[in-house]
């Protein structure tokens, strides 16, 4: 079935974020957390927490949790940070996520 809605027809909405990292939640899953003081947070609640961004579209940026981005390390979660798609990060289990925090913005300061 064609449809006739052209470019004008998408409706938008305006956002405040400079950029996203994007989790694998798949490799989030099988480390069963790994983050944070006990361990136990997923990487990306942690990093919320540690980046302090804020909520929502107003926020200054994101962390999303996707699916399976396809590359697999063992005892370790993929990272994509959207203002650098050409470098993906390999975070392993048990890594300081204000180290991980600080990298990201230290890789925004750079840009």
């Amino acid at each position: 079935m064609a449809s006739d809605l052209g470019p004008s027809d998408f409706k938008q909405v305006r956002s405040s974020w400079q950029g996203a990292v994007l989790v694998c939640g798949k490799c989030s899953q099988k480390l069963d957390g790994g983050f944070g003081d006990k361990g136990k947070k997923p990487l990306a609640k942690a990093l919320r927490k540690a980046m302090a961004l804020g909520k929502g579209r107003k926020a200054s940026g994101g962390v999303i949790e996707t699916r399976c981005l396809g590359v697999c390390p063992k005892r370790a979660v993929m990272m994509i940070d959207t203002r650098t798609p050409d470098r993906w990060l390999v975070v392993p289990a048990g890594a300081d996520v204000a180290a991980v925090a600080a990298q990201l913005a230290a890789t925004a300061s750079r840009d």
